[in-house]
């Protein structure tokens, strides 16, 4: 009888030294070291003060792990026995009561090894050694020689293990080692092998679903295999047995367009999952083996064709038929330790990603495969998945054993993926060939011709990007490939915005553009762009741990827990080209999130009015960098380690409403007298558009409002509008009410605040958004009391009512102790427009409130 056994109890782990080895007893498994010496006390805590300093030695070291498997007869009687290694970090030889069976150098890869000759009925052991990856890398770089890289040491660029273990811009240097996924051991007979269950969707929506499998073990003549579709529901919808012939099963079932449910992104319909099982049995109907995968039947288009009114390509998805603005984040490893990211933890940071209005997570090419769990929990939520293969920032070789070492590993995940409805695209590398445009490698776009060996030029990568990779994507998925992110194609470079794409760093890095410049830095698909912000003030705390004296903004300690080169320039020159700001930790983290929050709504808010419908597909994605951290710190993310969202997840999440309203301001100079700069005059314009991501138009009342916040000049105007489905939609183009036409620059304009708001026919706001004059450092604000902010706890205890009696920008909530779950945050209110905001966990607590110009800074 075939049998499935966890090996996960009574492991050891020790350090191999040469004069003394102590076991100690893992407290957990899967494991790894840095995980158990924290749970035994014997190491502090590396994401504390400087302590990730103190810890390094750890993957310097060589570690061994073992246990004792005691096994029956009856447990062995079955003719083969192999132990599944789901994942052991990195080098690893494994041995079986003193005989090794195993050898490894591949995170990220899944080993099954026959074990049937080296088991013995009774105490088995399971001793697995691990030699320190980082010398390993090194060895392996004197050997085959340095490369140029962006981030960490570069000997990971010759190692398969996460690269980020090495360090990056946002996380610690932390080389984990131990087995870091489950083991276990498999006894059978036969066994099915590579399950793969191709739903194909033809644009008539009529579907092709394609079961096939393979057998391994011993060949029972006559053996049959039982296929089976289950509708969500568990109903049989389609069954069929077949003999099993030359170890290999194929069915081919075809189905009419509404015979079964599409499965669709969220937002755009439901995620209906189906079941394939497939029963193995004997000629006496015996089970011999059973499989299952569940799958989703949707069609699914990387969609790249001509516009109608701009050169250049669009780059989007199309599902069932319908183009998808994706607007999401970029997807980071959880934990530097990812034994314990929990599958509730997975299941927390995408239902934030709901929770925030997203509908895509880019798994970035510097991490992991992420687990089963991971792409499940996508697969319920419809979620997109990008999926980048584990190469980032770097000049990789492509000498033999890397290669088929990387094969080994393109083909294990390729197969583990594959069948999930949310994955959309895999690509073959974060930045590599914009890092070869940086550094000037060999690297012709023009050349598609496949014919040159790219192991003999200066970016031998290209053999895994542009001939192993699609080659292994396309003989074993459906999936898309796209070379690199960001990648454009047709011949042209990485920074072009009018194809593929883009990684748009020019505000932070590169020509540290002002944010309010995204309009004119859009590129057809913006897959990474980014602010950074101090966390949760909770979270500074922990990385202080306890340390007041480190509490300050440029502290070493501070300065520890922010790993991007330049930070400190970069956040001032943005703090002070925009706010009056101050230096005191609670103001710092403050003004450091407004900026971020104002930064990227800003970005998700002008990118997705160039969704212009059919043709006109301008922009058709935004993922900001990065949804998550792997460690407490500053950085891009949105949401700290904690699971704290930062204020700018709120506002992102405000853009990617169903219906959303955008607003610019745009001043024009025009010169009365060509031959003189002295005489001319400023008019204000205003633009005020609308989206609406749903697939049916919306008639809707726009009603714009205007506040002179030093006088008493208020205006307000309304229109019946119409949304375009599945677009952006022009609403008004004008004058800024109450702002005069200037003639001189000592001519202060006023400070007029503009708030658009849309509504349902019963006075229902459906979205809003206020216009401010920027930078908001000029901005004299009224006094403290002349605002009137009002805050009031209503009904439930948990629900806020807020009001105002003059307009207030970047009002961000907080109570002492601690955190409460809040609906909203970053919040810009105008007079009679009472927002709610529900506070759960507030417990009768007073709220903390602070705004722009409220008197602390």
């Amino acid at each position: 009888m075939a049998l499935k056994i966890p090996v996960e109890k009574g492991w050891q782990y020790a350090q191999l030294t040469p004069s003394h080895t102590e076991w100690a007893t893992c407290q957990s498994f899967p494991t790894s070291v840095h995980v158990e010496l924290l749970k035994a006390g014997k190491i502090p805590d590396p994401y504390i003060g400087l302590h990730e300093w103190d810890v390094q030695w750890i993957g310097e070291s060589d570690w061994a792990f073992k246990t004792a498997l005691d096994l029956t007869s009856e447990q062995l009687r079955e003719p083969h026995a192999d132990l599944v290694f789901e994942g052991l970090d990195t080098f690893a030889t494994v041995f079986i009561n003193g005989q090794a069976v195993l050898e490894t150098q591949n995170m990220f890869m899944t080993y099954r090894v026959g074990v049937k000759k080296a088991l013995k009925p009774g105490v088995n052991e399971i001793y697995i050694r691990f030699a320190s990856a980082f010398r390993k890398g090194r060895a392996l770089e004197e050997g085959h020689g340095k490369m140029k890289l962006w981030n960490g040491d570069s000997s990971r660029l010759h190692i398969r293990k996460a690269q980020y273990n090495y360090g990056w811009d946002w996380g610690p240097v932390l080389m984990t080692v131990g087995p870091w996924r489950p083991i276990i051991l498999e006894t059978y007979t036969s066994h099915i092998s590579d399950l793969r269950v191709s739903s194909l969707v033809d644009r008539d929506l009529t579907t092709t679903v394609t079961t096939t499998f393979d057998i391994d073990g011993v060949s029972s003549p006559g053996a049959t295999a039982q296929i089976v579709l289950k509708a969500p529901s568990g109903k049989v919808v389609k069954t069929e047995a077949i003999k099993v012939e030359g170890g290999r099963g194929k069915v081919i079932w075809k189905f009419a367009k509404g015979d079964l449910k599409l499965w669709y992104p969220i937002g755009y319909g439901k995620q209906p999952l189906y079941i394939v099982d497939v029963q193995l049995a004997d000629s006496q109907g015996a089970a011999l083996n059973a499989a299952s995968q569940k799958v989703g039947i949707r069609r699914v288009e990387v969609v790249q064709r001509p516009l109608q009114d701009d050169e250049g390509m669009t780059f989007f998805f199309e599902v069932n038929n319908i183009p998808i603005f994706c607007g999401g984040s970029n997807w980071i490893p959880a934990d530097n330790f990812l034994t314990d990211i929990t599958p509730q933890r997975y299941r927390d940071w995408l239902q934030l990603m709901v929770e925030g209005n997203q509908n895509m997570v880019r798994v970035w090419g510097g991490g992991i495969y992420e687990p089963d769990v991971f792409y499940d929990i996508c697969d319920e939520l419809g979620i997109l998945v990008w999926q980048d293969f584990m190469f980032g920032c770097g000049q990789y070789p492509a000498y033999q054993s890397l290669i088929d070492n990387v094969k080994l590993e393109l083909e294990c995940n390729v197969k583990r993926l594959r069948h999930h409805p949310s994955l959309v695209i895999f690509a073959g590398n974060n930045e590599d060939y914009q890092l070869a445009e940086a550094y000037k490698l060999d690297l012709d776009y023009a050349d598609n011709s496949g014919k040159k060996d790219f192991t003999k030029t200066d970016f031998p990568a290209r053999e895994f990007y542009e001939k192993i990779m699609p080659e292994i994507v396309g003989r074993l998925s459906d999936t898309h490939y796209h070379r690199s992110s960001p990648y454009s194609g047709f011949g042209k470079d990485t920074r072009d915005q009018k194809h593929g794409d883009l990684h748009q760093w020019n505000v932070w890095h590169g020509s540290q553009e002002p944010w309010h410049n995204w309009d004119i830095l859009a590129g057809r698909f913006v897959s990474e762009f980014g602010m950074q912000g101090y966390p949760d003030i909770r979270t500074v705390d922990y990385w202080l741990g306890g340390d007041a004296a480190e509490r300050f903004p440029q502290s070493r300690t501070s300065n520890n827990h922010n790993k991007a080169d330049g930070f400190e320039r970069r956040l001032e020159l943005y703090l002070m080209e925009n706010f009056k700001h101050a230096f005191d930790m609670e103001s710092y983290v403050y003004y450091t999130q407004v900026m971020q929050a104002e930064t990227l709504a800003a970005a998700y808010r002008l990118w997705r009015r160039n969704w212009r419908g059919p043709g006109k597909e301008h922009t058709a994605g935004a993922l900001v960098w990065q949804i998550n951290d792997c460690w407490p710190c500053t950085s891009w993310a949105i949401v700290d380690y904690f699971l704290r969202p930062k204020p700018a997840f709120y506002s992102i999440a405000r853009e990617m409403r169903p219906y959303t309203v955008g607003m610019t301001r745009k001043e024009h100079k025009t010169y009365q007298d060509p031959l003189s700069a002295d005489q001319f005059i400023i008019n204000t314009e205003l633009q005020v558009w609308g989206c609406n991501s749903t697939l049916v138009p919306k008639k809707v009342k726009l009603l714009v409002e205007a506040f002179d916040l030093n006088s008493d000049f208020t205006h307000s105007s309304s229109q019946e509008v119409v949304l375009a489905p599945n677009s952006s939609t022009e609403l008004y183009k004008g004058e800024v009410p109450g702002q005069p036409v200037r003639t001189k620059l000592s001519e202060v304009p006023r400070t007029i605040v503009i708030s658009a708001r849309i509504l349902e026919p019963d006075g229902t706001v459906v979205a809003r958004y206020a216009n401010w004059p920027e930078p908001f450092k000029y901005i004299h604000y009224p006094t403290f009391s002349e605002v009137g902010l009002n805050i009031k706890t209503v009904g439930d205890g948990e629900t806020l009512e807020i009001s105002v009696k003059k307009p207030i920008k970047g009002l961000i909530l907080d109570v002492v102790g601690e955190e409460v779950k809040w609906s909203d945050q970053a919040l810009d209110l105008i007079p009679g427009d009472v927002q709610t905001v529900k506070a759960v966990g507030l417990a009768g607590r007073s709220v903390k409130a602070r705004f722009l110009g409220d008197g602390t800074a």
